[in-house]
């Protein structure tokens, strides 16, 4: 007798990860979300935000990407789920939004109900940092076409913001200031880099070995969930600062994605001895033998997000940050020129 479970996919697995995930969820919740988990779709109710001159949507979608190997290797599963919530929610305050919400997509070759609830917790730890609500999500049982033991991971998230508060870098004049906030290390992007620099390290062994430079175990500084800057952005907005423009770090480092804030005519300038540089970009660039500006066309090299402001808001900014716990450096300008960037 042929059946599904015969095939590959346990539905029972299914409907236990289900149940030891709601625990999880239901600490995320908004009173905006209508209905609970195991509904064809998830509501949210918009009437909080009638108030809004002209509500606009905005959407942000990624995954946790090769850093997925190391939870593998590591057997830590409940933090890349925080990831992959920070990659979407970041991109969404970028531009001046709350986000709302968070949907989640995990594939496996496997349903092994206790890692996929493993996983969902730290999604929605992300989701509480962000303040999104988790409001449903896939759980794909793909056999024969994920190894048992592996899954990917990813999410999409949905913010809000009045129209007139988009930051969208038009307002940008010389001699505003850049204003960059420490990462926790390399984040989420760059790492097939990683694992081609450390491919002799990643194993068990290799990643639980002590680095006296990085005060910590190869697999600890490398898995070090992304920071959410989301509740940072929202104590500079309440504040009374005005963010001109704002760019998340992500991959392709500075050299990508600081030009990706500014409007034509203006340029960043970036001074790269303003902040501490974490220890383990240094160790990569070393054992890497990456020249300095591929390190910084790949790696956040320790900011994981860059706002730029009046001068006059700089004070008002950097304790804004501060007082969300976020640790601000005052790290270069803008200046009339062709778009673009200088990291000197």
């Amino acid at each position: 007798m042929m059946d599904y479970k015969n095939a590959g996919v346990d539905i029972e697995a299914g409907y236990k990860s289900v149940e030891l995930m709601k625990q999880y969820v239901k600490g995320t919740m908004r009173p905006e979300v209508l209905g609970g988990l195991g509904g064809f779709s998830g509501a949210f109710s918009m009437s909080a935000f009638k108030g809004m001159e002209e509500p606009t949507l905005l959407s942000g979608t990624d995954g946790v990407g090769t850093k997925l190997k190391l939870a593998f290797l590591m057997d830590k599963h409940d933090t890349v789920g925080i990831d992959c919530v920070a990659m979407c929610v970041n991109d969404v305050a970028c531009a001046g939004g709350e986000p709302l919400f968070f949907l989640d997509y995990i594939a496996c070759g496997k349903n092994v109900p206790e890692k996929i609830a493993t996983i969902v917790k730290g999604v929605a730890e992300g989701c509480k940092q962000s303040g999104a609500a988790l409001v449903g999500g896939e759980t794909a049982e793909m056999p024969g076409f994920y190894p048992e033991d592996e899954y990917d991971l990813a999410g999409f998230a949905v913010g809000i913001v009045d129209k007139k508060d988009l930051i969208t870098g038009e307002s940008l004049a010389a001699n505003d200031v850049l204003i960059g906030m420490a990462s926790s290390g390399v984040h989420s992007n760059g790492f097939s880099l990683v694992r081609k620099v450390f491919e002799k390290e990643l194993t068990k062994e290799g990643l639980n070995t002590y680095y006296e430079e990085l005060g910590t175990t190869l697999g600890e500084a490398l898995i070090a969930p992304t920071k959410i800057y989301v509740k940072a952005l929202k104590s500079v907005k309440e504040a009374g600062v005005t963010v001109k423009a704002c760019s998340h770090i992500t991959g392709g480092g500075f050299y990508e994605n600081i030009p990706r804030m500014l409007k034509d005519g203006v340029r960043a300038v970036v001074e790269k001895d303003s902040y501490p540089i974490p220890p383990i970009f240094g160790l990569l660039a070393e054992k890497g033998q990456i020249e300095e500006k591929m390190m910084y066309n790949t790696y956040n090299m320790g900011l994981g997000m860059i706002v730029a402001v009046d001068p006059a808001d700089v004070e008002k900014t950097v304790e804004a940050m501060k007082a969300a716990g976020e640790s601000p450096y005052v790290v270069g300008r803008i200046v009339d020129g062709e778009k673009g960037v200088d990291v000197c």
